[in-house]
């Protein structure tokens, strides 16, 4: 197969990976983005959660996390020399779809440009570490 992995550096503002996988991977005009979360680059740790006792989470904000996520595409776009205007396709992930309108509020300030990617979003559980949300993306490389 022909394709090249697009490498990330944590000075470049995405954070590390948790598994066995690349941020991103060029296979001919295509560039496939792994799903990514509300991770800080600098701490590591998940952003708009309140944990109580134990590590437990209280609350969250989907708002504040979806922030994150996007600043995390962002960040991996721009190592390839990439924008979100160049994102063709957007899976996104919520814990709890009763979060899609506040979600959606967010988004609309990043994608508020002419023909903005196509998108799905879906309730998911379980996904990893404290994220309430997960976006993974494909762009057309220019």
């Amino acid at each position: 197969m022909n394709y090249s992995r697009v490498a990330i550096k944590l000075n470049e503002g995405a954070p590390a990976p948790l598994g066995a996988y690349s941020h991103a991977v060029k296979a001919g005009q295509l560039l496939y983005l792994s799903g990514q979360g509300a991770r800080d680059p600098e701490t590591g740790e998940e952003v708009g959660v309140t944990l109580g006792e134990g590590g437990n989470v209280l609350t969250y904000d989907i708002e504040a996390q979806t922030h994150a996520v996007i600043k995390n595409i962002e960040s991996i776009l721009d190592a390839a020399g990439m924008t979100l205007e160049d994102l063709v396709d957007v899976s996104v992930f919520l814990a709890d779809i009763g979060d899609f309108e506040k979600f959606n509020n967010v988004y609309k300030q990043y994608f508020s440009f002419e023909n903005p990617p196509a998108r799905t979003t879906v309730q998911a559980a379980g996904l990893p570490g404290k994220n309430f949300i997960e976006i993974k993306a494909i762009a057309l490389c220019p």
